[in-house]
């Protein structure tokens, strides 16, 4: 299925010189929800890793940029929330949110085009390094900031560190092979566990991680997949013997696997996990167990869920930024040699 170019008109509608706005209403942002971290996060990783940026993206990644770096506190910590006014509303954490901010850092100091841009995300992250969270999601997601800092900067004593800390925090897989998940039920941005498995292996230059990151993933794309497209796990998670298909569906879910079939491929070069970017695009698209696309090609917008009938037409920053992300990986995995 033909790849779209990933569209950010949708993204600048929803931003301004402060921050991305994180609800919709259709497509009109919901400015009284104000800013969040989650989502900025976000945004500063599919902008900062944009290989050709036009000016609006870059002026996007540099509001993303200075965003993140402010929400951080003295100790690592994160704040997540802000009025639009521009208060921070939150005490700062290690939730998820801290996670993803590390991760936008991480990906700025490896893949920005701009040198200055690249200091200031490196020099963000290093703070953020000294932090940690007993929450399984937000240390895989620093880890895979950990392991883009190793990129800009190989050998960084404080990468190093959190991915051995991540390790312990995450786990391995379970040993019934019928539900080798680590957790017992599968939540939300699932493939993100594998994910950081895969990156911790490569950091640590731990086989065995990254084996257990490929068969988790593996395993996952199993449980999700319905034929020939994919059947994401619905809000609400699914364990073993639930119903298939479930509802609503979630575009993060979809990014999240997007993310870790990148990942794999790139390591690997196993065409299969082409095949798995290429379905995980055909998902916006209408290739999904309703038929309904959650893209809208008119406002580069992506929808906030797929429901039994419908889809939800709202055009948050999560959605959206899902979409342009699977967008963008989908399409770089036509460059890479496959076996």
């Amino acid at each position: 299925m033909r790849v779209p170019a990933p569209s950010f008109a949708h993204l600048e509608g929803m931003s301004t010189a402060d921050g991305l706005f994180e609800h919709a209403e259709f497509a009109m942002p919901r400015t009284e929800h104000g800013f969040c971290v989650d989502d900025v996060a976000r945004g500063l990783v599919v902008t900062a890793r944009e290989p050709s940026p036009t000016d609006m993206v870059r002026r996007l990644s540099a509001t993303y940029l200075a965003f993140t770096v402010d929400a951080i506190a003295p100790d690592g910590s994160a704040h997540n929330r802000r009025q639009d006014r521009g208060d921070w509303t939150d005490a700062p954490g290690t939730g998820d949110h801290w996670g993803r901010a590390l991760w936008g850092l991480g990906t700025a100091a490896a893949s920005s085009v701009d040198e200055d841009m690249r200091e200031r995300a490196l020099a963000g992250a290093r703070r953020m390094l000294q932090a940690r969270s007993t929450h399984p999601r937000a240390m895989a997601h620093a880890s895979v900031g950990a392991r883009e800092v190793l990129r800009a900067a190989p050998g960084d004593s404080r990468a190093l560190a959190l991915l051995r800390d991540a390790r312990t925090v995450i786990g391995r897989p379970a040993m019934d092979p019928r539900w080798p998940w680590p957790q017992p039920r599968l939540g939300y941005a699932n493939a993100l566990l594998p994910e950081a498995m895969m990156v911790i292996g490569e950091g640590l230059d731990d086989e065995r991680a990254f084996a257990d990151g490929i068969a988790l993933l593996a395993w996952l794309v199993e449980q999700e997949t319905r034929g020939t497209h994919l059947s994401v796990t619905p809000t609400g998670g699914r364990g073993p013997g639930d119903v298939v298909p479930g509802y609503d569906q979630q575009p993060i879910e979809v990014s999240s696997l997007a993310e870790a079939s990148a990942r794999a491929l790139a390591h690997t070069g196993d065409a299969r996990w082409a095949y798995v970017l290429d379905r995980c695009s055909a998902w916006f698209l209408g290739w999904n167990d309703v038929g309904l696309a959650l893209y809208d090609p008119a406002t580069g917008g992506g929808h906030d869920g797929l429901l039994r009938d419908a889809v939800n037409l709202n055009q948050g920053a999560e959605s959206t930024l899902s979409a342009i992300a699977t967008f963008q990986l989908a399409r770089a995995a036509l460059l890479v040699p496959v076996s």
